[in-house]
């Protein structure tokens, strides 16, 4: 996945669940092919096949487990997102934390499975410490501005920021986004400012009255950026 990108986490929302999924889907990845802006999709798992055979956007699991095929009934493999159509996961989003172990466990099993792994981190130490598991990507998300509406970036500049030099210390190859709050392409254009390589948003776009505007609106942040 290049950057900078908007990567949409459909949550559980019955806005981007089923049918609605695909439709959603299918709007970003106009949106994005026609601004030129890498946009990814993150819907539930059994949604993924559903939305990754009507797209040609990168489609992401929302988790996976560390497992191997074999006796996990009620686990989700990463073998089976990926055979869906996924070609990357998120991993501990602040609505499914796991144990430090367990992330890197997904971590390594996604990458002996060929998929691209997004590690959510609630701040800088956090982001640091994930950064030495060296996922591909990392997004910096204050769960308490989670589906607020109000931006990380423009709230906290400095947990972006912080995270953003934290995270390149570590491992300067690993791209940083943040979340949390993200709802108008101007707090896209400040957390770009910051530093970020690209956004994680979920409620801005996925409960919008329009989602296509507010996805327009979003990308529109990206474009921005890149003219400056």
């Amino acid at each position: 996945m290049k950057t900078p990108i908007v990567i949409v986490n459909f949550k559980t929302y019955p806005e981007a669940t089923g049918e609605n999924a695909v439709k959603l889907a299918q709007a970003i990845s106009e949106v994005s092919e026609q601004s030129g802006v890498a946009a990814a999709v993150a819907p539930q798992a059994v949604d993924i096949g559903l939305v990754a055979g009507k797209v040609g956007i990168p489609v992401l699991a929302q988790h996976v487990d560390p497992i191997k095929p074999g006796r996990s009934t009620g686990w989700i493999s990463p073998e089976s997102s990926k055979a869906a159509g996924a070609v990357g996961t998120l991993v501990n989003h602040s609505e499914h934390k796991l144990p430090i172990d367990q992330v890197a466990g997904v971590v390594a099993r996604a990458k002996e499975v060929g998929l691209s792994t997004v590690a959510c981190a609630a701040d800088m130490k956090e982001s640091k410490r994930i950064a030495e598991i060296a996922p591909d990507m990392i997004a910096v998300e204050p769960p308490e501005l989670i589906g607020t509406g109000i931006p990380v970036s423009k709230t906290k500049p400095e947990v972006v920021r912080d995270s953003v030099r934290a995270v390149k210390d570590v491992n300067p190859r690993i791209k940083v986004l943040c979340g949390a709050g993200i709802t108008s392409g101007g707090d896209v254009l400040k957390a770009i400012e910051l530093g970020a390589e690209g956004v994680l948003i979920a409620s801005g776009v996925v409960r919008a009255k329009d989602q296509r505007a507010a996805i327009q609106d979003i990308i529109s942040g990206v474009v921005r950026s890149q003219k400056r």
